[in-house]
C-alpha cells in the first residue's frame, strides 16, 4: 500500500504514525444542577487508529471536586486543578468511541459524554485487471476495490486515465466496489488506467491524505470484419514457381497484428509489410508432385484476441508435353517422314488438326518428303481439363527436304542452294553470276549457265542481243537481273533426279548500258506461292 501524506497539517499529532480508520461521534454533555456543565478539550477528538490524544475535562461549577474521565481506554493523568483535569489517551481504537466526564457540584455528581473519531487509512486500493485486449469502439468497465478506510463518509473512489479524472464516486461497503464504464478508444492504446482513495479530514482540521492504485496499461485494437484479400493463381503446375499475396487493412495496430500463409498443412515463409493500417503477408513457393490435385490455401490475420481468415482452393496439376519429333529433322526428297506428337495422362494432343483417339494418346502423321515439304513447319496441340478450365499449350517442329538444283527461266533454286557458273558458248569466257557489267558489243551472244548443288543439276541458254545506242530514244529498255547462288527457303524437299534440259531466252539491251546476265534466284517462300497458285 502506498504511504499516505497528508495535503495539510495535523495540528497537535504525529500524523505519520496515523494507521487507517475512522470513527465520528461526538455528544453535547447535558447540563449539571441546571446552569452548571461539563466541558472536554479538545472539542473534536480526532484520533488515528492505535493513537493517542491528550484531553482536558473542565467544568464551569465554582465548587466542583472530583473531575475525572471514565474510559476503557488507557489513561494517563496529565495534571489537574480547581474544576478540571487532563489526562492522556492511549492505544485508541474504533471500539472505544465515547469517553464520560464527570465530577462533583456542590455534592450532586455532574457529567457528560463526548465522541471520539478515529481514523483509518485502506489498507488495499487496488483496480482490478483490464482485458489483455480490448476492442475499439466497445465498453470496458473499471472496477476499483478499496477495503479498510474510516470514517466511510469521508472516503471517496476516483478512476482515472493517466492524470485525467473518468469518475468519483463515494466508497460503500466493505470492502468498497466502485465501477465505471467508458468506451476503448485507438487513443486508449498503451494508456495507463488507475484508482484512487482520498481520505479528506481537512473539515477536522487535519488534511486530504491519498492513496493510488497500481496503474495498468491498456490495449486497444480494431479488426475489420470485412473480408482479407488473398491473390493466388487458380491453377498451379507441378515443380512451377508461384505467388500468394494476402492484405488486409483497416486494422490497429498493424505493428501488433500477425499474418499467416499456409497450403493444406504446409505452413508457407512469408515476407510481412506493415504501411499504416495496411498488413501483406508474400509468399514464394514451387507446387510438389505430391500436392497434385485439390488444395486449399489460407491466410489467417489475428490481433488481439481475435482474428480473421479466408479460403481459396488451388489446383495443382501436372502437364507434360506436347512432344513433337520427326523420324529425322532434315531428309532427302522421296523418304518417309513419319511426325509424332505425345503428352502425359489425361492429355488431349491434336497434330495439324487430327485429334488422338482419346487424351493420353499419342497422334502421328505420314508422308513422302517432296520439294513443296521443304521447311514445312507440323504444330502439336494440347489440351488438359482441370477443375472446370482447360489448359492449352503447343509445339512446332521443322522440315527440311533435300533436292537437286533447277532452273527456271530467270530464277535458280535447290537445297543445299546451288553453285551457279555461266559460260559464253563462242569464246568459252566465263561470266561472274549477278555481277553488274557495262555492256559491250563483245558482250554480244549466247551463254550456257548451270546450277549444281549435291542432290541434282539444270542448265539454261541466255542469248543476249546488243544494238547500238539510239539517240533519239531516251530511255532503253534496261534489263537487271542477279546472277548468282542465293539461299533458297523450302517447305517441300523432294530427291531431284538428275536431268539436263535447255531453256533458251533473247535479250536486248543498249550498247553502253549496265545490266548483268537475266539469271537470278528465287526465293522459297514465292515459289512455293507460284506453284501452289
Amino acid at each position: 500500500m502506498a504511504t499516505m501524506m497528508p495535503s495539510g497539517p495535523l495540528p497537535g499529532v504525529c500524523w505519520t504514525s496515523l494507521l487507517s480508520l475512522l470513527l465520528v461521534c461526538c455528544l453535547r454533555p447535558p447540563g449539571a444542577q441546571g446552569q452548571f456543565s461539563l466541558r472536554l478539550e479538545p472539542q473534536d477528538l480526532v484520533v488515528p487508529e492505535g493513537g493517542s490524544i491528550s484531553v482536558n475535562c473542565s467544568t464551569d461549577c465554582p465548587n466542583a471536586q472530583h473531575v475525572t474521565l471514565e474510559t476503557s481506554l488507557p489513561k494517563e493523568p496529565l495534571s489537574s486543578g480547581l474544576g478540571w483535569a487532563a489526562f492522556r489517551l492511549s492505544n485508541v481504537t474504533h471500539d472505544d468511541r465515547e469517553v464520560l466526564c464527570s465530577s462533583f457540584c456542590n455534592g450532586l455528581q455532574i457529567s457528560g459524554s463526548f465522541g471520539i473519531t478515529v481514523y483509518r487509512f485502506p489498507d488495499l486500493v487496488e483496480l482490478e485487471p483490464l482485458p489483455s485486449w480490448q476492442p475499439v469502439g466497445q465498453n470496458l468497465t473499471l472496477s476499483c476495490q478499496v477495503a479498510g478506510g474510516a470514517p466511510q463518509d469521508n472516503l471517496t473512489v476516483v478512476l482515472l486515465r493517466g492524470e485525467e479524472e473518468l469518475s468519483r464516486q463515494p466508497a460503500v461497503g466493505e470492502p468498497a466496489l466502485v465501477n465505471h464504464m467508458v468506451e476503448a478508444r485507438r487513443e486508449d492504446h498503451g494508456a495507463n488506467f488507475s484508482c484512487r482513495a482520498e481520505l479528506d479530514l481537512r473539515s477536522r482540521g487535519l488534511g486530504l491524505f491519498q492513496n493510488s492504485s497500481a496503474p495498468r496499461q491498456l490495449r486497444t485494437y480494431a479488426l475489420p470484419v470485412g473480408p482479407l484479400h488473398l491473390d493466388v493463381p487458380r491453377f498451379l503446375e507441378v515443380e512451377r514457381l508461384w505467388l500468394a499475396n494476402c492484405t488486409l487493412d483497416g486494422l490497429f495496430p498493424a505493428s501488433e497484428a500477425k499474418i499467416q500463409l499456409a497450403l493444406g498443412d504446409q505452413m508457407l515463409k512469408s515476407q510481412v509489410e506493415r504501411h499504416g493500417d495496411r498488413i501483406t503477408a508474400t509468399a514464394n513457393s514451387t507446387a510438389r508432385a505430391e500436392q497434385n490435385g485439390t488444395q486449399e490455401i489460407v491466410c489467417k490475420v489475428t490481433l488481439g484476441d481475435e482474428s480473421r481468415e479466408t479460403r481459396r482452393n488451388l489446383t495443382i496439376y501436372s502437364f507434360q508435353g506436347p512432344i513433337l519429333t520427326l523420324s529425322a529433322p532434315s531428309v532427302a526428297e522421296g523418304t518417309i517422314v513419319t511426325v509424332t506428337c505425345t503428352a502425359g495422362a489425361r492429355i488431349q494432343v491434336t497434330l495439324d488438326g487430327v485429334p488422338a483417339e482419346a487424351p493420353g494418346q499419342p497422334v502421328q502423321l505420314q508422308l513422302n518428303a517432296t520439294e513443296r515439304d521443304d521447311r514445312r513447319s507440323f504444330i502439336c496441340n494440347a489440351t488438359l481439363k482441370v477443375d472446370g478450365g482447360i489448359l492449352y499449350r503447343n509445339e512446332s517442329v521443322q522440315l527440311r527436304v533435300l533436292y537437286g538444283a533447277k532452273i527456271d527461266r530467270c530464277q535458280a533454286w535447290g537445297n543445299p542452294d546451288p553453285e551457279l557458273q555461266c559460260v559464253k558458248q563462242a569464246s568459252k569466257v566465263k561470266v561472274l553470276a549477278g555481277t553488274p557489267f557495262v555492256v559491250r558489243l563483245k558482250h554480244h551472244g549466247t551463254y550456257t549457265c548451270h546450277a549444281n548443288n549435291s542432290h541434282g543439276k539444270d542448265t539454261v541458254t541466255v542469248v543476249v542481243n546488243v544494238q547500238a545506242r539510239n539517240p533519239a530514244v531516251v530511255p532503253v529498255l534496261v534489263v537487271l537481273a542477279i546472277l548468282g547462288l542465293i539461299t533458297v527457303s523450302a517447305a517441300l524437299l523432294y530427291v531431284f533426279v538428275l536431268k539436263k534440259h535447255s531453256v533458251s531466252d533473247i535479250y536486248y539491251v543498249n550498247r553502253g548500258s549496265t545490266t548483268c546476265l537475266p539469271l537470278r534466284s528465287r526465293p522459297a517462300d514465292q515459289r512455293l506461292g507460284e506453284e501452289s497458285s
